[in-house]
């Protein structure tokens, strides 16, 4: 069981109410039909509990969450033992057994995953939480504890400053680092992210969630912003324009020339020059056709040579995107 030791709350009757009343909150979390091993019983206050579970306070006391309720700043953090795993007497009384935990988030627990969500989004319910109902990671019965340790202790020190309800830092709670943890299951990403060419996440700039929000949102690819343009344009803000003259593909969508988690070609294009331009203009008297007699000097060459400001310009030549 989770212990955490809260005076104001452990000879408590039960867990306090959590505050509705908060700015962009989410509906509260709909309490899913219980089995056996979840149904209501006598709140015994975290004290008890701790009088077993020494170790796993002491760790818990270490993490952002613990910190977080043995000091409340506001009802919502104002929680002991029994918020998360349930009224503890039953446990009790039978010895301590492990299947008389109303609620467990281990791996061999037979509670379901709409119980162990539904403990975590009580209070995690808004901001980030706000699209869990319904994102793709929730449609496929994955549960917060698959990604989330509540009792793992951080060691970065901006973590302690973490509250309730506040967006997790990037690798906050997490039970590995990122983008490990996303590469488990996202395999296709990982070969990508292999290439000469890549996100600079093995620098340490970037990570899964610079980009997207995995507890959901109503973008394409849970993405953080609408388009794929605005994020990648939040970086990028250089590409953002507006220009005079803009280039109709890069207006559509980065991802026309990009493969935006990596590539084997420079810039992370999907096709080296010209041939990624050839794909659009594919038909021109231009230097580079080959069909042309002075296309031994240019063919093959890079468009970006001339054509410099392909993502817009402000130049007097026009659309023609010169230096």
């Amino acid at each position: 069981m989770l212990a955490q030791s809260n005076p104001a709350t452990s000879s408590s009757a039960g867990p306090p109410a959590v505050n509705q009343a908060q700015d962009n909150k989410a509906a509260p979390a709909e309490k899913p039909k219980t089995s056996d091993a979840t149904a209501d019983g006598d709140y015994v206050g975290s004290d008890t509990c701790i009088s077993c579970h020494e170790d796993q306070s002491r760790r818990f006391n270490r993490t952002a969450m613990g910190k977080a309720m043995a000091h409340p700043h506001n009802p919502d953090e104002a929680h002991g033992c029994e918020s998360c795993h349930g009224p503890g007497r039953t446990h009790v009384e039978a010895g301590g057994t492990k299947d008389t935990i109303p609620v467990r988030f281990t791996e061999d627990s037979r509670n379901t995953v709409a119980e162990k969500n539904y403990a975590c989004l009580q209070c995690h319910s808004r901001r980030n939480q706000l699209f869990w109902r319904g994102s793709p990671h929730e449609s496929r019965a994955m549960a917060c504890v698959d990604c989330h340790q509540a009792h793992q202790e951080l060691h970065h020190p901006l973590s302690h400053e973490a509250r309730f309800n506040a967006p997790l830092s990037e690798n906050e709670s997490l039970r590995e680092p990122q983008p490990e943890l996303c590469l488990r299951c996202h395999q296709m990403r990982r070969a990508q992210l292999q290439r000469s060419s890549h996100m600079p996440y093995r620098e340490g700039k970037v990570t899964c969630t610079s980009c997207h929000n995995p507890h959901g949102t109503p973008n394409p690819s849970q993405l953080r912003q609408t388009t794929v343009n605005e994020n990648c344009l939040s970086c990028h803000t250089e590409r953002r324009g507006p220009f005079l003259w803009e280039h109709p593909p890069v207006m559509e969508n980065c991802v026309n020339c990009h493969e935006a988690h990596g590539s084997s070609n420079p810039q992370l294009l999907k096709m080296r020059m010209p041939r990624v331009c050839d794909s659009c203009h594919d038909s021109s008297r231009h230097p580079t056709t080959p069909t042309l007699l002075n296309s031994v000097r240019d063919f093959n060459r890079g468009c970006t040579n001339c054509h410099s400001s392909i993502h817009g310009s402000n130049h007097p030549s026009g659309n023609a995107f010169l230096r």
